[in-house]
């Protein structure tokens, strides 16, 4: 995807900027797209024709961005089992994820923590791909996973609709009163 970024330093020691420089060097920058695209944040267009459509795209993909976030955390905050806050300021979500006794254990069988087990689920259901908390640490028998809200904004909804129709079947399936049989 699209990468940048930047750092302002201020009262920093000159030798702390050279190692920090150096350091920074080492790295692998940005695609060119990327660095234009920080470029033009750090330093938008001065012209009052330009810089009034450039203020205008800006807020609008802003404005975009964050209805997304809201209604795609709105929608996952009210599937049973499912807690979503706020995006605080990426472009992920981080929802907290009751998965059921019977799905742990059937994860435990095939070696995978149960948020990955989940995660596969869903994209072997829908296609749909999220990114299972446990790979980035979490409370030990809390499970989540990150997920983003760029999907355009007309396809929202039927991203929803796939997830929630997604997370009542699972539930559904590992569900204790309904399982007679081994996993």
């Amino acid at each position: 995807g699209l990468r940048g970024g930047y750092m302002e330093l201020a009262n920093l020691d000159p030798e702390a900027m050279t190692q920090l420089l150096k350091l920074a060097s080492l790295t692998l920058c940005a695609n060119v797209i990327g660095q234009l695209a920080v470029g033009l944040m750090v330093h938008p267009p001065a012209s009052n024709q330009i810089a009034a459509k450039y203020t205008k795209d800006r807020d609008e993909k802003l404005a975009s961005l964050e209805r997304r976030a809201l209604k795609i955390a709105k929608a996952l905050d009210a599937l049973p089992g499912i807690s979503c806050d706020k995006a605080q300021g990426a472009m992920y979500l981080f929802p907290n994820i009751d998965i059921p006794p019977l799905a742990v254990a059937a994860a435990r069988k095939r070696n995978l923590q149960p948020d990955a087990f989940y995660a596969l689920n869903l994209l072997e259901a829908t296609g749909l791909v999220v990114v299972p908390g446990s790979g980035f640490g979490q409370l030990n028998g809390t499970w989540h996973f990150r997920t983003t809200f760029l999907p355009p904004e007309d396809d929202i909804d039927v991203v929803i609709s796939t997830i929630g129709d997604f997370h009542h079947a699972f539930l559904t399936r590992y569900a204790e009163s309904t399982h007679t049989h081994e996993l």
